[in-house]
């Protein structure tokens, strides 16, 4: 189902200078929409804050690296 929007050739303009090669507007626009809570269902950690998640990953990579040494020891 297609919906029409009228916007200024101004605006249109703007628009044209912001999309990416191959990108439509309607992908354009629904980029240029999304939320963070998007962006971070989209990363697979909505619920909890970057920072957490980042710091949950640090840690795990950490304790892997330290599980390899112990091995090669």
């Amino acid at each position: 189902m297609s919906s029409f929007i009228r916007i200024s050739k101004e605006t249109k303009r703007k628009l044209e200078t912001r999309k990416q090669e191959g990108e439509s507007f309607d992908d354009l626009l629904n980029r240029l929409a999304r939320t963070e809570k998007d962006v971070e269902e989209m990363a697979g950690f909505a619920g909890e804050g970057i920072g957490e998640h980042v710091r949950r990953k640090r840690e795990e990579l950490n304790e892997s690296l330290e599980e390899r040494k112990e091995r090669l020891d």
